[in-house]
Formats: structure tokens, C-alpha cells, sequence
């Protein structure tokens, strides 16, 4: 690769296409759904603030990394909705993306394709913490606007819970936490208690 000020900017253009890619879910105030953009920043904040709440030992550097590249296959391929049906092979859609991506701006992240791999695989601590963050983020979303992308797309406790139930062994305090919060969402009208 040819070192250059206008290489170097090709790579911010391409990855700010992530700006355009629309989540299924609302920002807190239910006004707009938030970009993908927004969504790595944001899970990067919530993984750095949940390893400390939880006092875990990962590397904050690498926590961080992880959290920035985990949607960057969504550059290609949009935003695939955690309750979809069509998740199966989004995996390797988004894994080709990356490694695209990578191909294109060969030696400003090297590890880039690494990264996602072992944030995708998710058996490191902090990959882990991550997919927690991940998870978290949506729910907490639908809690503050009143479960507005539950009810648009007719989600059921049960999808909710399968989607999370990872978190009971990983962090069962949160666990219990978010299980409380299930229970009020259902009780309030927001999900269907299927």
C-alpha cells in the first residue's frame, strides 16, 4: 500500500458509511432509530463502564477495538435485526465484508479482520463482555421509549429472553436485573407474554 494523506482518508470515508445504516432500534427518546455508527460508539461506553461495574479483568484496549469493529461487516450488508429469522449466514456475509474492508486498507489496521474474528467467536473475556453490552444496549432502549420496536415488530418475551439468556451464567447478578425488567416490560403492555 502506497503511504499517503489521501489513502489514510479513504478509510474514515469508507467506514463513515456506517452513519447511513439505520438499527432497528430507537434512541432513548423514541424519536428516531439510531445508526450503526452510534450503536458501536455506544456499546464501546456501556462495555468499558459494565467491566468495571462487574470488576472484571480484560484489557480496556482491547475491549475498546473489539466494540468499534463488531458491526463494520454492516457497511455492505445493513443492520441484521436480533429477532430476525435471517440471522443464519449473516455471520459469513458480515465476516467477508470485513475482510474486504481490510483488503482495501491493507496495514492501517492490521489486525482488523482478527479483531472481528474473536469479537464474532466471542470466547474471550472481553469478547464476552462485549456480546453482554451488545445485547444490553437494545433492551435498554426498548425500556426508555416504552418498548416502541418490541411492539412495532410484535417481538415476544420469549424471543427477548432467548436472545439474553446468555447473561445468566455470565453475569447473573445483571441477569436477575434484566429478568425483573422482562417481567415489567411484559406487564406494561410492551411484550407479548409468549
Amino acid at each position: 500500500m502506497t503511504r499517503s494523506p489521501s489513502t489514510l482518508a479513504n478509510f474514515p470515508l469508507e467506514i463513515d458509511r456506517l452513519n447511513t445504516i439505520n438499527r432497528r432500534s430507537y434512541i432513548s427518546d423514541g424519536k428516531r432509530l439510531e445508526n450503526s455508527a452510534e450503536h458501536s460508539w455506544h456499546v464501546a461506553m456501556c462495555a468499558w463502564a459494565l467491566s468495571n461495574y462487574l470488576a472484571w479483568e480484560v484489557s480496556a484496549e482491547k475491549l475498546l477495538k473489539l466494540a468499534l469493529v463488531h458491526d463494520l461487516g454492516e457497511i455492505e450488508l445493513g443492520d441484521t435485526f436480533l429477532y430476525a429469522s435471517e440471522r443464519q449466514g449473516a455471520s459469513d456475509k458480515e465476516r467477508a465484508a470485513v475482510c474486504r474492508l481490510a483488503r482495501n486498507h491493507i496495514g492501517l489496521i492490521a489486525d482488523l479482520e482478527a479483531l472481528w474474528e474473536e469479537q464474532e467467536r466471542g470466547q474471550t473475556r472481553e469478547a464476552r463482555l462485549l456480546k453482554i453490552a451488545d445485547r444490553l444496549l437494545p433492551f435498554l432502549l426498548n425500556l426508555a421509549n416504552e418498548g416502541r420496536t418490541w411492539r412495532e415488530n410484535g417481538i415476544r418475551r420469549s424471543q427477548v429472553l432467548e436472545r439474553h439468556a446468555f447473561i445468566e451464567s455470565e453475569a447473573p447478578e445483571l441477569f436477575e436485573w434484566f429478568t425483573t425488567q422482562l417481567r415489567d416490560a411484559v406487564a406494561k403492555g410492551w411484550l407479548a407474554d409468549t
